[in-house]
């Protein structure tokens, strides 16, 4: 079964992808929760010309996705959290709190964007994130965790 992807789907691929997925998957899960339409000759065609569209504007949208990535790289983030005599964090730090932190630095990225490499983090100390910016841009950025 073939669908469009109305968004990004991890593992899967991102907006306006024409991807191939089980009959199941498609019917089930990806049409009804709004992610995918189903890709009939219609919509196929109809996609092609959106994409030939669309692609005068992708060039734009990369060199933005690629300076943000350079920014993000440069920035340095601390997290200020409560902590115990040995390190340990009350509670975790989460893409929400990397998310706002980075706000607070002037650097404006969707936390669903954000992905922690060592998630949950219930210790002080620097751990490395990733942000998908575009289908083509990912930015790895370092951050560190103080406690109070």
């Amino acid at each position: 079964m073939e669908v469009i992807l109305k968004k990004n789907v991890d593992n899967l691929g991102y907006t306006n992808d024409l991807v191939s997925v089980k009959n199941g998957y498609g019917r089930n899960f990806l049409i009804p929760q709004g992610y995918a339409t189903l890709a009939t000759a219609s919509a196929k065609k109809a996609h092609a010309e959106i994409m030939k569209q669309k692609s005068h504007k992708d060039s734009k949208i990369l060199a933005e996705a690629e300076e943000l990535g350079k920014k993000l790289e440069a920035t340095s983030i601390k997290i200020i959290t409560k902590a115990g005599d040995k390190g340990k964090i009350f509670g975790s730090v989460n893409t929400v709190q990397l998310s706002e932190a980075l706000k607070a630095e002037g650097v404006e990225v969707d936390r669903k964007s954000l992905k922690i490499k060592d998630e949950p983090i219930k210790e002080v100390g620097s751990y490395e994130a990733t942000a998908n910016l575009h289908k083509d841009v990912k930015a790895t950025l370092t951050f560190e965790v103080v406690g109070e």
